[in-house]
């Protein structure tokens, strides 16, 4: 009987390791694609944008990294008890915040290192063409200090927004799931997109063992 039992926890950890390999092979890629079409969108787009309407773009940027931050930090601190009794009681939400905490490895790495990667590239190519429409519309001669300034101040507000959502996250956790697993069920019922198929490979697995 222990036999048999190592055998099914060694068979769950090669299709676990195999499908971790495929995760990050996969999210490198679209990682690498994401950040080439965003960057040439957001670029092309914010040199046709005036200054004022610039900065607004680069506020909603960063403050895009700062929530998939505080998705990505909430799905780890989550436990599953809370959701548990809401599924018992027939929430259909809760299907899908158990996938969410089920899943917080992959979860977090995609909201705080692809998207907050990807965000941290487009809002500096955002403050260099800041930097340039600031240049160009005043005339200013310091461009070294200029662009000083505009790096400076992206960075006090990308960490500092961060640091703050991490504290809202780890407050508010339970709420961050539900509205993050609301968002996953509209686009699975609306959709039929399932962003997180890995919990219904592992069912199946679970009833080939059992």
């Amino acid at each position: 009987m222990p036999k048999a039992g190592n055998r099914s926890n060694n068979k769950k950890n090669r299709r676990k390791i195999g499908y971790n390999i495929k995760w990050i092979l996969m999210i490198s890629i679209w990682t690498f694609l994401l950040a080439i079409l965003v960057s040439l969108l957001s670029e092309n787009l914010m040199r046709n944008l005036g200054l004022l309407t610039a900065t607004v773009v680069l506020n909603l940027i960063i403050l895009l990294g700062v929530i998939f931050d505080i998705i990505g930090t909430a799905v780890t601190a989550a436990d599953e008890k809370p959701f548990h009794s809401m599924a018992s009681n027939k929430v259909i939400e809760a299907k899908y915040a158990l996938k969410l905490i089920r899943n917080a490895g992959i979860v977090s790495n995609f909201c705080n290192d692809v998207i907050g990667d990807i965000a941290g590239i487009i809002s500096g190519a955002a403050g260099t063409i800041i930097v340039v429409k600031v240049i160009s519309l005043y005339d200013f001669k310091n461009v070294a200090a200029i662009s000083v300034i505009v790096s400076s101040i992206i960075a006090s507000m990308t960490v500092g927004g961060k640091a703050l959502g991490k504290e809202f996250a780890l407050q508010k956790t339970n709420k961050i799931i539900e509205f993050a697993s609301k968002i996953l069920m509209i686009l699975d019922k609306k959709f039929r997109i399932d962003l997180l198929p890995d919990l219904k490979r592992k069912k199946r697995g679970r009833r080939r063992d059992d």
